[in-house]
């Protein structure tokens, strides 16, 4: 698409979001959205009325779309009307919709190393065993560098994650281990993991792949994919008595309460604690006949 193509409102949006650092996806999608709510309209999106956005949205739940796609849809839009055009007034009168959420699949420490004993050759399963071992994200797996590795500090760094935030990482003497049979075996140049063209990355598609057929060759009757090994790796370090403040710095999230999620999967921990009822069991009363 030239500039010439791009209309004044659109082209103003997108300095919008460029002052505020968005990501290129991001925008793209925010473009995208705002050209779906003009579809509908039927008329420039810069005349809608709040009744309008009401419409739009009804018009989005009726016709099945997600949780997630409504609440996206609700962001860009807050966004159009609040920085774009300045009109505070129609975003103040929309709404998020609550999202139901479900329990994490946690493998079993078994589990795993059945997992990553499957996995198809040395890349994929030092690949996975870092999304395990240092409970990262697809996307951060596959943007790691062979520079990023720090040997020295016994560390792994993460840049630009998620929120655009740098972060460190553990980097267990396994796992060390492991990334440098996996170097001295390719070489790497600039990316740890290449992909089919040495000067590009793995792609996070290439990844998950992998991780089906390690799941198929392990047995495991889980749906797993490589977040899978994330929620394994914070499920267990909370398991292992690991400060949950902590475990937040090591996934890099940005509220609590998303850490705390945890907390509902740990099943050991769940386990080991005291129930009342066993605290009170030596003042129950033995051998009492039931009433009459």
């Amino acid at each position: 698409m030239t500039d010439k193509a791009i209309s004044p409102l659109r082209q103003r949006m997108i300095e919008d979001m460029t002052i505020r650092k968005f990501a290129p996806k991001t925008q793209h999608d925010y473009v995208q959205r705002v050209k779906n709510f003009a579809a509908f309209l039927g008329r420039s999106p810069d005349t809608a009325s709040f009744e309008d956005v009401r419409r739009y949205q009804l018009h989005l739940a009726t016709s099945g779309a997600g949780v997630p796609t409504l609440n996206q849809s609700v962001s860009t839009l807050r966004f159009f009307f609040r920085v774009t055009l300045g009109r505070a007034d129609i975003v103040n009168h929309t709404q998020f919709v609550h999202e139901p959420r479900n329990l994490p699949v946690v493998l079993s420490p078994e589990e795993v190393a059945r997992f990553l004993d499957a996995a198809p050759g040395l890349k994929y399963k030092t690949a996975l065993s870092v999304a395990y071992g240092a409970g990262l994200r697809v996307s951060e797996v596959v943007a790691l560098k062979v520079s990023d590795i720090d040997s020295k500090r016994m560390v792994i760094r993460i840049e630009q994650g998620k929120g655009n935030k740098d972060r460190y990482v553990m980097l267990s003497p396994h796992l060390l281990e492991l990334l440098r049979a996996w170097y001295k075996a390719a070489r790497p140049q600039g990316w740890l993991f290449p992909g089919m063209n040495p000067v590009s990355p793995m792609t996070a598609r290439q990844l998950r792949r992998a991780c089906d057929t390690a799941t198929q060759m392990a047995e495991i009757d889980k749906p797993v994919s490589p977040h899978t090994l994330r929620h394994s790796f914070a499920t267990h370090l909370l398991e292992q008595n690991t400060d949950i403040r902590v475990i937040q710095v090591l996934l890099g999230h940005a509220k609590l309460d998303t850490t705390a999620l945890y907390t509902r999967v740990a099943t050991k921990t769940i386990r080991e604690i005291m129930s009342p009822l066993d605290r009170i069991t030596s003042k129950l009363k033995e051998g009492t006949e039931p009433p009459a």
